[in-house]
This record gives structure tokens, C-alpha cells and sequence, in this order.
């Protein structure tokens, strides 16, 4: 079971770490070869802001994972599997030479997570911080030739519905 709830009616999944904040390189899972690979490098000046990820058990309508950026304030790498709460998602349709699929960022915290503790919804955070967060994501896929068109952010309790339907 991937979902479930705490006493403070949070909820609760795990979170494959791909690409660790502060980071140029974008790594993705290679299941064939079992080992995390290069996918791309952001242009110069850009980094991830925090540790980006994988839902596991999650299939999302791009068939990857569902996404997700670990706000945290620990150092993690590949590979690391974090237990997090959920605390809202940015809804967003990706497109691509004319194709659109939904593709949304779910934004979690670590239940382990000291200095983020108190943050239960995504606008705990100023709307200063959450428009860099949209702006690094259209950023993001523009160098990819890619575009994100920002519908809106979703609380945690409409972000967790929607990702129980993105379970496998």
C-alpha cells in the first residue's frame, strides 16, 4: 500500500529520489541497465531548486511516474527512497510539437523533516517562492522545446485524489 494516513490526516507515500537539488544534470532510472542515467543538462545558470523524484506505484498520462520535488532539507542522491507527505501539486498540461498530456508536479515533504514540519500545504509557502516554482518548471521544458501551461496549484487533499487515480 502506497497511500496512507497519519494522525494529523496527512498523506503519506514514498518518493524516488532522481535528481538531487542544486543540480544541472537531470538523471532518470534506466530499468534496463538498473542504474540512474544522464537524461539532459539545464542550460547554464539553472539548477533544480530542490530534490526531484518519482512516486513509485504511480503512472501518470506522459507514462512516467507521477513527479515529485522533495522539499527538504536534507543532502540526498539517486536512488534514495523518502517517506513524504504531501502537501499540494502543481496541475499543468505539458506539450510538445502540438501534443498535450497533463503532467503535474506533486510537492512533498519528508515525515522525517525537522525544518519543514510545519509546512502542511504548498501555500504555506509566500507566492513569491510558488511562482518560482511554476517558473522553474516552464523554464525547465522550454529547453526542451517543451511547454508547460500552468493551470493551477492544487491543495494536498485535491492533489492526494488526484494522484489515487494515478495509482498502478
Amino acid at each position: 500500500m502506497i497511500f496512507h494516513t497519519t494522525h494529523c490526516n496527512m498523506s503519506i507515500i514514498t518518493v524516488i529520489i532522481e535528481t538531487p537539488r542544486n543540480t544541472q544534470g537531470k538523471y532518470v532510472f534506466d530499468p534496463m541497465n538498473q542504474c540512474y542515467k544522464l537524461k539532459k543538462i539545464l542550460p547554464l545558470g539553472m539548477s533544480f531548486p530542490y530534490d526531484f523524484g518519482m512516486i513509485e506505484n504511480t503512472i501518470a498520462e506522459d507514462g512516467d511516474p507521477a513527479d515529485a520535488m522533495v522539499i527538504t532539507e536534507c543532502i540526498t542522491y539517486p536512488g534514495v527512497r523518502l517517506t513524504c507527505r504531501i502537501i499540494g501539486s502543481l496541475q499543468a498540461k505539458q506539450s510538445k510539437q502540438g501534443i498535450s498530456v497533463r503532467n503535474d508536479r506533486y510537492f512533498v515533504v519528508p515525515t522525517d523533516s525537522v525544518l519543514f514540519e510545519h509546512i502542511t500545504e504548498i501555500r504555506d509557502f509566500s507566492k513569491q517562492h510558488n511562482q518560482q516554482l511554476q517558473d522553474f518548471f516552464i523554464n525547465y521544458l522550454k529547453a526542451e522545446n517543451k511547454k508547460l501551461t500552468s493551470i493551477r496549484y492544487m491543495n494536498s487533499s485535491n492533489a492526494t485524489k488526484t494522484l489515487q487515480k494515478l495509482l498502478k
